[in-house]
């Protein structure tokens, strides 16, 4: 069973509120929850929030919720939680970010096939970076890969020097047993220096593999990001 979590809180950092922002006519994180319920490798998608706004417009919408605690070190620690809630026990969980819109259902599907394929800890995407973007725009993480698809480091910063850039999509495909255990493990100097989840695991050790797509979603982190995401035409996302 493979199960898709999108955990969504109000208080963002960059841009509080963002999960219940209008996109063309709904909510950021609908958008988000739709793009995933259209993924053919996920059993099950759900949203975990501490907050009952979210929920609230997350079930008028028809999605499903699991209630978690207010506040949580990162998205990926309220993901564990909505797991170690729910009464079956998921053999991958995604965790897939929910500012990330217009996701494509297929890069969920990339993902879960590669954690499928056993060798690696944790499966995350990455595509070319966008010329349109400054690397050096710390709410867009750069992931350095290896040329067997291996992280060796994410940064907000723009490593390495001189490029080639990757940009991280914001979709974390595990095993229930590396969830668990990354939760229980404390934050390490890494993590709270740039801010990223996944340092956490990289500093213990655990591999982490890629799938590298063309460019496939907005990441809205920024008002500058939303105010250019209603801006600017997408295009048709899969029905």
């Amino acid at each position: 069973m493979t199960v898709a979590i999108i955990p969504a809180r109000m208080s963002s950092t960059r841009l509080p509120g963002k999960m219940l922002a209008e996109i063309d006519g709904l909510p950021l994180v609908v958008h988000v929850l739709r793009q995933v319920e259209l993924a053919a490798e996920v059993t099950r998608v759900l949203v975990a929030t501490g907050d009952s706004q979210i929920a609230e417009v997350v079930r008028h919408h028809g999605g499903e919720v699991i209630r978690t605690q207010a506040e949580h070190l990162t998205g990926s620690d309220r993901v564990a939680e909505a797991v170690s809630l729910m009464s079956e026990q998921p053999e991958y969980i995604l965790n897939v970010q929910g500012d990330n819109l217009h996701i494509d259902p297929d890069t969920i599907d990339s993902v879960v096939r590669r954690l499928r394929q056993g060798g690696a800890g944790l499966v995350t995407a990455v595509t070319p970076f966008p010329h349109d973007i400054d690397p050096a725009e710390p709410s867009k993480v750069k992931a350095v890969v290896t040329p067997s698809a291996r992280v060796v480091y994410f940064s907000r910063s723009a490593v390495p020097a001189g490029g080639p850039w990757w940009l991280h999509l914001g979709v974390y495909g595990f095993s229930r047993d590396l969830l668990l255990r990354f939760a229980a493990w404390p934050q390490g100097s890494l993590e709270k220096s740039e801010g990223l989840e996944q340092l956490r695991l990289l500093e213990r050790g655990i591999e982490i593999h890629t799938v590298q797509v063309s460019r496939d979603s907005c990441s809205i982190d920024t008002a500058k990001d939303l105010a250019q995401a209603r801006f600017t035409p997408f295009s048709t996302p899969r029905q």
